[in-house]
């Protein structure tokens, strides 16, 4: 027994040994370390969370923005450097202009109450309501608020009648209603 295990021991070498000179033969000469090309690891992938609303209000300011030409009684709007749109507008009245400089879209609402800014009266929503049924507000005083809205009344669009805001055909509003978010700039220029 002896003999046939130092047969199968020997046999066995012999079998490896055969293995290890032909794998050697066959293999290609290998590279040495510093000549083989370091493989770079592949980064690892950033879990996305949802959107929050402030995201999405820096998204809007970064790319989108209205601007408001009151001498052409026009609102323009765009995505980027890309003009999107561009609508007519009714503008303040004398004595009710509307304001100049930069501001932000602040609120958004469908189907707005209206309070009457020399009254004081309030018009609920409805076909009634000179709001229409949009509205974005941009700018805002201790006792106004002053943004963009429909009308019960279209064809006084592109003239100086408002109280200081822009009124807009009630598509109008509603299409930009949709371009824009809180956030989004608004540059009124004279």
């Amino acid at each position: 027994m002896a003999i046939n295990y130092s047969l199968k021991t020997s046999w066995m070498v012999v079998c490896f040994g055969s293995a290890i000179l032909w794998f050697s033969a066959v293999q290609p000469r290998l590279k040495p370390l510093s000549v083989i090309p370091k493989v770079k690891p592949k980064p690892k992938m950033a879990q996305v969370l949802p959107a929050t609303d402030s995201l999405k209000m820096a998204i809007a300011g970064m790319s989108s923005r209205i601007v408001v030409d009151l001498s052409e009684a026009r609102v323009y709007s765009y995505w980027g450097k890309q003009r999107i749109a561009t609508y007519p507008v009714a503008v303040g009245q004398p004595g009710w202009e509307t304001p100049t400089g930069t501001f932000k879209v602040l609120h958004k609402q469908l189907n707005p109450v209206w309070k009457q800014p020399i009254t004081g009266e309030i018009i609920p929503a409805g076909p009634d309501n000179p709001l229409g049924d949009r509205w974005i507000g941009f700018w805002v005083d201790e006792r106004h608020h002053i943004g963009f809205h429909g009308t019960d009344d279209e064809k006084l669009v592109g003239k100086a009648i408002s109280h200081g805001c822009l009124r807009m055909r009630n598509k109008d509003i509603r299409a930009l209603y949709n371009q824009v978010s809180l956030g989004t700039p608004v540059i009124v220029r004279p």
